[in-house]
């Protein structure tokens, strides 16, 4: 892919994901047109005053809700990253139709307007969430995923193609645990859930940069989940405040106790590269199966989650991730 010479969109281009894909494609890529497409005036306002600013960069208001808005917003388009979602678990349980607008009617709009817009690549962002999902959030997703997959069908001779990268919570992304664990600091206690609980961990940069060469080795069809470690949530809750009690009070509704990337049902059509893996379309034999052979298929009863993982984090090592994020909350530039 000519980066340089592709016009890109971000959906929810100015949340966390969306803050840092353009500041490396600014810094790296350098396409020829880049575009912040959002709902929020204010947050966009507040990109631009942070140093958001740059001849190639275009700020479109607009909601993924709106059809005609998405057609008009990826006219000229080569490349859509759909970012944009509802993802905060408890607030999609309160609000369930706003979750199903948003995440899986937002998401068809994204498919519609790409699709008649002639855009090239389209890749949505999912979540661990979305495998065995048992909150609304992680249904949406689900729903979206599926979506993006089967769309490729859609597209028929069109050059549209579609595919999805799914990866596990980010450190110190907006809604993250992180500043939650800074802020109860101060107090000197902070509760987890539970001491048993285990999650995948990416960092932000980590996720872009997995986004940019998904995009670059897609062929349309496939799921990309990347190989990323583990750590339980009391270590982190330990890295982040040593001295503090831990109050364990329980699982919330709708919260896991170890999150799964990859199921056994989907292991079945997963191939495996020395640090991804790629979940082909189980219902379609006519696209998405272009990585047999280019890997190793998975064995019967694989299951990728957050306890079985071959790759842990230790406290100190947590420590290293969250000092920028803790330098940041304690500069109060954590948003």
């Amino acid at each position: 892919m000519n980066w340089s010479d592709s016009v890109v969109l971000v959906t929810g281009g100015t949340g966390s994901f969306g803050k840092k894909f353009i500041d490396i494609m600014l810094k790296e890529y350098h396409p020829r047109r880049l575009v912040v497409f959002s709902r929020d005036e204010l947050k966009q306002f507040e990109m631009q005053a942070a140093g958001f600013s740059h001849p190639s960069l275009r700020y479109f208001i607009g909601d993924i809700r709106d059809l005609q808005r998405c057609r008009r917003a990826f006219e000229g388009v080569d490349l859509v990253v759909h970012a944009a979602a509802l993802k905060q678990v408890p607030a999609c349980e309160y609000n369930p139709m706003e979750a199903i607008k948003t995440n899986i009617l937002g998401s068809s709009n994204v498919i519609d307007a790409a699709i008649d817009a002639g855009v090239s690549r389209v890749v949505a962002l999912s979540t661990d969430k979305a495998v065995n999902p048992i909150n609304l959030y992680g249904a949406t997703k689900l729903a979206a995923e599926k979506l993006f997959v089967q769309s490729n069908a859609y597209a028929g001779a069109r050059k549209t193609r579609f595919t999805c990268v799914r990866y596990g919570n980010v450190v110190g992304s907006r809604g993250s645990v992180v500043p939650f664990f800074l802020k109860q600091r101060e107090t000197g206690r902070v509760t987890v859930t539970d001491e048993r609980m285990t999650r995948f961990w990416i960092s932000l940069e980590q996720g872009v940069r997995f986004v940019i060469r998904a995009v670059e080795n897609m062929h349309g069809g496939e799921v990309f989940v990347p190989k990323i470690p583990s750590m339980t949530v009391t270590d982190l809750a330990r890295a982040i405040a040593p001295e503090a009690a831990i109050d364990f009070i329980g699982i919330r509704p709708g919260e896991k106790l170890h999150e799964v990337l990859i199921s056994e049902d989907e292991a079945r059509q997963t191939v495996e590269l020395e640090d991804m893996f790629v979940v082909q379309p189980a219902e379609s034999l006519w696209f998405g199966r272009d990585w047999e052979g280019k890997g190793r298929m998975l064995e019967d009863g694989f299951r990728y989650s957050s306890n079985n993982n071959d790759q842990w984090l230790n406290v100190e090592q947590i420590q290293s991730i969250i000092a920028p994020i803790e330098a940041d909350y304690l500069a109060g530039r954590l948003g």
